[in-house]
């Protein structure tokens, strides 16, 4: 199956484990040296105090990614995210 990153975009992330909902892709993640791509990053939770703060986000690996459908991608995270989570990257981690 072939598809966009802009036809990504407008797909919905929801976690088979628990129904939540992760919000949309917002970026894709490549090793270089392979050209492979590695998961997906969506935005971080925001709470009523960081509404308008830019918040972590979170890499779902791309071997969690349990199916990928017409309007949504559900993928399988168990546990939620804790602070010591490798798979939230935070503004910090992110170079331009």
């Amino acid at each position: 199956m072939e598809t966009s990153f802009l036809e990504l975009r407008c797909k919905e992330v929801v976690n088979i484990v628990d129904g939540k909902r992760l919000g949309h892709i917002i970026d894709v993640a490549f090793n270089l040296a392979t050209g492979c791509v590695t998961g997906i990053i969506v935005p971080g939770e925001k709470s009523f105090w960081n509404v308008f703060k830019s918040g972590a986000e979170f890499f779902i690996p791309l071997n969690q990614i349990v199916k990928v459908g017409e309007d949504t991608i559900l993928v399988q995270i168990y546990g939620g995210q804790p602070t010591g989570n490798p798979y939230i990257l935070s503004n910090s981690n992110v170079k331009n």
